[in-house]
């Protein structure tokens, strides 16, 4: 369990490490394989399955392709209906108008999908029609089923079965299939209003068109019925209407909307249902069992070349995609490797509308950034200079107080040769330490202080320790904060020499490793625990020097303060032997405010 989980560890940390496009191409590649993989593995298990939900599939489309072409073909009626009722009829007075040169034009610019178009009077009387002109004299129109739907509901549009229309007189004795679009229309007889039926027949052969396309594809067949379960189309309605063949059209127009396993005739299969809209006709797939496995070999095999031609282009399609979106935003992410190193860093503002956003957002983003980091950055500035103002401070006043309190009893003693040159050494000494104001001094002047402290220190303490410089050559020229030597010889004197009489050595070595500067102060004292070194650092009270009244933990907070927390102090002792404490510096000739960590 162990091993899984940091295994998954691992495996979350190489993630997060890899690049947006990379993240972007693998997961939509993940996610389509393993959804690919899923599919096949069905498809492989359940053949029959496949085939039949591959099938079902296909006759949905084909249906929903059906309902639209339907849809847009009966609208198209509607359409011609209503230019003709609404542009016309209602235009004109038909006592004294003649709509048959409207209705000619309109048959004319439709005449692919119309049969005739005719407008009557409310007894049935025709007012006017195109093509033809006349109703033949033994039919009643008002006992045709269209005429007394319409009349029965005017303001309705009622859609007929499908039927042969012959009620007009025709001179090439030919008549057609039609599908009958009527309705209630107000006729304008001399000012006075009256009710009359317009009549769209409609070429069958349209219908007729849609569904043989459809059915020449897929396996099964789609047929039409009307709301009362009577055929408007079947691929076999000849047949049908002769009694040669029994369809389920009747219990078939009592289905909802939906899919519908049934048995007709020993037969199993399965019936796709959907209504088209305004006419309540239903359209009906028909897909036979038998037909859904007679492919079942040939699905295998294309199941596995689906998977693979799948795959195949989802790998591209999801690298495309990932370029797309990935590549404006690792421009963004270059773009924005110039804050904090360009005062006015060009930040990417292309790509999409999003990135572009972002991208001026960011902008104005780091302005205001920039105005705050200058403003805290002089903020800082001044803070951490009154800091190691007040750090140095305290240097002063107990180093002074101590020599001056050794020169003092030398001149009691009249050692006035020691004094005079206890003074000189002071002398150098307090020059290198006021530096004119300065914090940054030279290696050479910080170990030139260092010597002439030692020199002081060896007037008060004669015979008891003896002083090695080590020092190499060409590190003088390097910058480092001053007077942090002194507390350390400080330590070595009155912490490692006071208990020794006389063989006391210090060593002083100033050496540079690649970019890094080392200055160490070793003695041969009584050493400490380690319990005592780890504490150094970290107290006051037990650390202060003696002498200058500054302990090591100052000068280390001095160094960390101005070249930041990577440098400092580092303490190594070995009791009854000796104790080294290294300081750590950075290995430069120039130092500006500003540079490195925690720097001025």
């Amino acid at each position: 369990m162990n091993y899984l989980k940091n295994k998954w560890n691992e495996l979350r940390t190489y993630i997060n490490r890899r690049e947006l496009q990379f993240m972007l191409s693998v997961s939509f590649t993940l996610v389509a394989l393993v959804g690919m993989v899923f599919i096949g593995a069905f498809l492989y298990q359940s053949y029959g399955r496949a085939a039949e939900e591959m099938m079902f599939n296909d006759n949905r489309q084909l249906i929903n392709q059906v309902e639209i072409n339907l849809n847009n073909y009966l609208r198209n009626m509607m359409r011609i209906s209503d230019a003709m009722y609404y542009n016309v009829i209602k235009q004109v007075d038909m006592k004294t108008d003649d709509i048959s040169q409207e209705l000619d034009l309109l048959y004319e610019v439709n005449k692919d999908s119309l049969v005739s178009v005719a407008c009557f009077s409310e007894d049935g009387e025709l007012i006017s029609a195109a093509p033809v002109g006349s109703v033949k004299k033994n039919v009643d129109i008002t006992e045709q089923s269209w005429f007394a739907n319409a009349r029965d509901k005017m303001e309705n549009l009622h859609f007929s079965e499908l039927h042969v229309q012959n009620i007009f007189e025709n001179s090439n004795g030919r008549y057609y299939w039609v599908v009958s679009l009527s309705r209630g229309v107000e006729l304008t007889t001399e000012g006075k209003m009256s009710g009359g039926i317009l009549l769209v027949d409609m070429n069958f052969s349209g219908i007729r068109q849609i569904f043989t396309e459809i059915n020449s594809r897929g396996v099964g067949y789609v047929y039409l019925v009307n709301s009362e379960g009577e055929i408007i189309y079947h691929p076999k309605q000849n047949l049908i209407f002769s009694n040669m063949l029994k369809e389920n059209n009747k219990i078939a127009s009592q289905y909802d909307d939906g899919v519908y396993e049934e048995t007709f005739q020993g037969e199993d299969r399965t019936v796709i249902v959907k209504t088209v809209g305004y006419t309540g006709w239903k359209i009906v797939s028909v897909t036979p069992k038998k037909e859904l496995l007679q492919d079942f070999s040939s699905t295998k095999l294309m199941a596995v070349i689906i998977v693979i031609l799948a795959v195949t282009l989802m790998v591209f399609a999801n690298q495309f995609v990932a370029v797309r979106i990935a590549k404006p935003l690792k421009k963004l992410e270059n773009s924005l490797k110039g804050i904090g190193v360009d005062q006015q860093p060009d930040i990417y503002m292309g790509g999409s509308l999003e990135i572009q956003h972002l991208g001026q957002t960011i902008r104005s983003m780091v302005d205001q950034l920039q105005r705050l980091t200058d403003d805290i950055v002089r903020e800082q500035e001044e803070k951490r200079k009154s800091e190691l103002d007040a750090l140095q401070s305290q240097i002063n006043p107990h180093f002074l107080y101590n020599t001056l309190d050794s020169i003092m009893w030398m001149i009691e003693s009249e050692r006035y040769e020691d004094a005079v040159a206890m003074v000189n050494s002071l002398g150098k000494l307090l020059r290198i330490s006021l530096s004119k104001g300065k914090n940054i001094i030279t290696v050479g002047d910080e170990l030139q202080h260092a010597r002439s402290y030692l020199d002081i220190q060896k007037y008060r303490y004669k015979n008891k320790f003896t002083s090695f410089f080590d020092i190499e050559e060409g590190i003088e020229k390097y910058r480092t904060i001053k007077l942090i030597i002194q507390p350390l010889l400080e330590n070595a004197i009155y912490y490692g020499m006071e208990y020794m009489d006389g063989e006391g050595e210090i060593h002083i070595r100033a050496y540079t490793s690649g970019e890094d500067l080392f200055i160490e102060v070793e003695d041969n004292g009584l050493g400490m625990p380690q319990e005592q070194v780890e504490r150094l650092l970290t107290e006051n009270s037990e650390t202060r020097s003696k002498g200058s009244g500054i302990g090591l933990k100052n000068v280390h907070q001095r160094i960390q303060l101005y070249f930041g927390t990577e440098y400092g102090l580092e303490i190594t002792s070995e009791p009854d032997e000796k104790t080294i404490v290294r300081i750590h510096l950075p290995k430069t000739e120039e130092i500006t405010p500003g540079e490195g960590g925690n720097r001025l």
